[in-house]
């Protein structure tokens, strides 16, 4: 029997077929698989126009047959099958789909839904075997063929017999190896689950005789029985109308699909059309997963083509700040590449990911809406994630993002959105005022924050590291600017009071700049206020940079020199402390000195932050003491 070579270049483009095109080996199922569909469809779309067609629709199917004796998994389809001359044109030839020529070889301008196009989907059957057979007889034909290749070296074609039409290859699989076990795809377990992960959607059932034992309650011995098991669903939910699925069926399948003991707390289920056309059913998670803020997490949604599994977590369809969504896109559209792994071209893949962004945000506006008690336990677990996303790409997706975003107010200690911050504001007001802190108790204590509120103005409470950063890249609000009320340029004192302070600090030059003296680098000045009411001292910040920034600055392990706010240490002028610091001025600089380094070191605790030399302010407090 002469073997025939391939009518390609060479021996390198089938190795480059069978080792580079594809990521993963278990891939070969999937593609076999997806050419049976394929046979099935062509012969279900002839059988519209041509009586000759007995089948129905429920007769057509896809087996599956492992044989562990003789290491051989055999994948049947009683779909069109192949002449001779078609198996020389789609197997002979590498890259030639007969697929592609069946789908464009109608002008009608009808839909044809099939999903191979390339043609080299059957030559990753070589990654696992090492020997392939394909027995075929086409519809309406008598003759049957065989068609038989052992990878590179060619292929035969002999007449063979065959008592239907439709097609069954036999891949003979590789001997194990100790980096390959190749095995596993003679277990019936693996290879539903391979079917269940990539081709559960297939249209056509997808059979498999599954072998179990069973115990024979008479003889208390175990006998194997064996059933023919359909193991794909053939009809994916998100092709249904949303009136035939209940909220028990999103909920059955977000925790199959996706492992999650808890229903989805959203489902956002649309098919959209015009310039990208796609199905997608996504969810939005209850509670984060253990993972979700480490490194370890990749976004992602899950990839269809025409009910194909093309990725398992495709991260272009998310942006990071709505990565918590969990779900799936289905598109006849994508422009594959020859392996259905990836994309040829990026502009489908933008416009999809466009709409899913904005039908995702308007779905959590919604939700803000209309459940406001669902929305801030969603908050609670993903709020950190939004807030990234003011922050990220200098500002950019503010219009996508600021009015989902909640923060805790000093108004009933309640989240609230920047749009009813806004609404409360006084008549007179410019500025949206934030303070920062560990906790919303700790911020209470800050004397600024208890001035503003005081003067019947509402605070925002920011407790998370990313809180300040997001509404400084924000910068302003319907207008408003966001202002720290630990800032210079806080400004909520009447012109009189400008007018005392600045007098105040003019008189006292002298003394504040001895202590700035004192203190050193660690302020860029000292100087009175009337801002405090009983507090005696506190901290403030100038320039762009505050004391919060700082500390979160520095807590990252970057490696670079540690960042800088520029502190400036306040001294309330009604307090007793500052006519004792006048006096002292005057009479002892030593204990001028150790006034302003406890003076400090107050400020510093009442603002959050940690001192340096605990002992040695103990040792000032004990010397005042004696």
């Amino acid at each position: 029997m002469e073997k025939k070579q391939f009518q390609t270049e060479s021996q390198k483009l089938l190795d480059m077929m069978i080792n580079s095109i594809y990521t993963h080996k278990e891939i070969f199922l999937r593609e076999l698989i997806s050419n049976a569909s394929d046979a099935i469809d062509k012969l279900y779309y002839r059988s519209l126009t041509d009586d000759t067609v007995t089948l129905k629709r429920s007769d057509y199917k896809i087996c599956i047959i492992p044989d562990k004796e003789s290491r051989t998994i055999k994948i049947t389809d009683n779909g069109c099958g192949m002449t001779a001359e078609e198996l020389e044109n789609n197997l002979g030839t590498i890259a030639k789909s007969g697929s592609y020529d069946f789908k464009h070889s109608h002008e009608d301008g009808e839909e044809i839904d099939i999903i191979g196009q390339f043609g080299v989907g059957f030559y990753s059957a070589f990654m696992v075997s090492d020997r392939i057979t394909v027995i075929t007889r086409a519809f309406g034909k008598d003759e049957a063929w065989m068609w038989e290749s052992e990878g590179v070296d060619g292929y035969t074609v002999t007449p063979c017999e065959k008592t239907d039409a439709g097609t069954e290859i036999t891949l003979h699989l590789r001997e194990d190896t100790e980096n390959e076990t190749y095995s596993e795809y003679l277990d019936t377990y693996r290879l539903r689950n391979l079917i269940r992960k990539y081709s559960d959607y297939i249209r056509y059932p997808i059979c498999m005789d599954i072998t179990t034992e069973k115990r024979n309650e008479d003889s208390d011995e175990y006998e194997t029985e064996t059933t023919t098991e359909t193991i794909n669903s053939m009809v994916p939910l998100w092709k249904k109308s949303t009136k035939d699925i209940s909220e028990d069926d999103y909920a059955a399948f977000y925790r199959d699909k996706y492992y999650d003991f808890e229903a989805p707390a959203k489902t956002i289920h649309f098919k959209s059309e015009g310039t990208a056309t796609f199905d997608a059913l996504m969810f939005i998670p209850s509670k984060a997963p253990f993972n979700y803020y480490t490194k370890d997490f990749e976004k992602g949604l899950q990839l269809y083509s025409s009910g194909v599994l093309i990725m398992e977590k495709c991260g272009d369809l998310l942006p990071d700040y709505f990565s918590f969504v969990r779900g799936l896109v289905d598109s006849a559209d994508l422009s594959l590449n020859i392996s259905r792994e990836l994309l040829q071209h990026d502009h489908q893949l933008k416009v999809i990911s466009k709409a899913i962004e904005k039908k995702i945000k308007n779905e959590l506006a919604k939700m803000l809406e209309s459940d406001r008690e669902k929305y801030e336990s969603f908050w609670n677990a993903f709020g950190v994630q939004l807030k990234f996303g003011l922050y990220a790409d200098y500002g950019m997706h503010r219009e996508v993002l600021q009015d989902l975003v909640l923060f805790t107010s000093s108004n009933e200690d309640k989240l609230v959105t920047l749009k009813e911050y806004v609404s409360r504001m006084r008549e007179e007001q410019k500025s949206i005022y934030y303070a920062c802190g560990e906790t919303v108790d700790k911020i209470k204590m800050l004397p600024q924050a208890e001035t503003v509120i005081s003067k019947g103005y509402e605070v925002l409470y920011l407790t998370d590291d990313i809180d300040e950063f997001a509404l400084r890249m924000l910068a302003n609000y319907e207008e408003k600017t966001f202002v720290n009320v630990c800032a210079e340029d806080l400004d909520i004192s009447t012109e009189e009071e400008k007018a005392t302070v600045k007098e105040e600090n003019e008189r006292s030059e002298a003394l504040l700049s001895a202590m700035k003296y004192i203190l050193g680098d660690a302020v860029s000045a000292v100087r009175f206020t009337n801002t405090l009411k009983n507090h005696p001292v506190c901290l403030t910040s100038e320039g762009g940079l505050s004391v919060g920034m700082e500390q979160v600055l520095n807590r990252m392990p970057t490696g670079e020199e540690k960042a800088k706010a520029q502190i400036v240490m306040e001294i309330n002028t009604s307090h007793p402390i500052a006519e004792k610091l006048k006096m002292l001025h005057s009479d002892d600089a030593e204990k001028l000195a150790s006034y302003t380094k406890i003076l400090y070191a107050q400020a510093r605790l009442i603002g959050g932050l940690s001192i340096e030399n605990p002992a040695e302010l103990s040792s000032l407090i004990c010397d005042l003491m004696i």
